[in-house]
């Protein structure tokens, strides 16, 4: 394996491009590090980006932040503005590992290692953020919705880079949230997931909603009918049931060892109720 600290992101995308063989980029590592550990990968070029300029940085941006992509849960949780505007997705990307795994794990990671379990994507996906992604034929944008393909993998191309996350601006009366479910109470993955963005009318109604679901599916999905639920409604028990069964009839969860695939299909509705509320509270906050 050949290990290379890359000077420019141009540099780091021609040798990734020009790699016959298989090609990894290290920025936090979390994911990365344990599987060439334990030998699932071996990868035969290794691209550390993190020292590049703006990959360890929160930039204010059009009234949201952009997010470089070595830019770590703990550094995310410290920041009062991004605190501030997007609370559910900073909540998502703490729970991804422990206290010592904080430190070094990104948000692009988790989006980029495939895992329909990923703590920060459905939040992300929520909030409708965006990927800026460089790449062989320039840089482009991706919604990070179209990002996730299935287990592992994704539709960027081997030598495309993820470079930052953008979240946008807020509007006024909104919030969003994310909840999780795991058989542990912490350092675990989801086992059916959730997370909520919606906005209130002037009357304190619901008037759009996002439901997104995580770790029930190959790929996090948009639970439409959820939303759709939820509108017109100030969180009353009919609405939240509607919420919860359209969750439930949305996903496609598996069994194995952690749960059944009822179980999931259950539980994933009453984490997006909660989840709901949390943000309904927290739109209600900015009235």
């Amino acid at each position: 394996m050949r290990y290379h600290v890359a000077n420019s992101l141009s540099e780091a995308v021609e040798m990734l491009a020009a790699e016959a063989g298989t090609a990894k980029v290290l920025a936090g590592g979390t994911d990365l590090l344990v599987q060439m550990k334990s030998g699932a990968l071996v990868p035969d070029l290794l691209v550390d980006i993190k020292a590049l300029e703006g990959m360890r940085d929160i930039v204010p941006e059009g009234g949201g932040y952009r997010i470089g992509a070595a830019v770590s849960g703990a550094q995310m949780g410290e920041h009062a503005g991004l605190r501030a505007l997007w609370p559910g997705v900073v909540e998502a990307a703490g729970l991804i590992g422990s206290t010592q795994v904080q430190g070094r794990a990104t948000i692009v990671g988790n989006l980029c290692n495939g895992s329909p379990a990923a703590d920060s994507v459905p939040a992300l996906i929520a909030a409708g953020a965006i990927a800026r992604v460089v790449g062989p034929d320039g840089t482009r944008e991706m919604r990070v919705a179209d990002i996730p393909a299935g287990p592992g993998r994704t539709t960027l191309e081997k030598a495309d880079i993820v470079d930052s996350v953008f979240l946008p601006a807020r509007p006024a009366r909104a919030g969003d949230a994310y909840l999780r479910f795991i058989p542990r109470t912490e350092m675990d993955i989801a086992v059916a997931s959730a997370a909520v963005n919606l906005t209130l009318d002037a009357e304190g109604a619901v008037e759009s909603a996002l439901v997104v679901l995580g770790a029930v599916a190959p790929t996090a999905i948009m639970a439409y009918d959820a939303g759709t639920a939820l509108v017109g409604s100030r969180l009353e028990p009919s609405a939240l049931e509607q919420c919860a069964a359209a969750c439930s009839a949305a996903c496609n969860p598996i069994d194995d060892k952690r749960g059944t695939a009822a179980f999931r299909r259950q539980v994933v509705g009453v984490m997006a109720k909660r989840a709901a509320r949390i943000a309904f509270e927290r739109a209600g906050e900015s009235l």
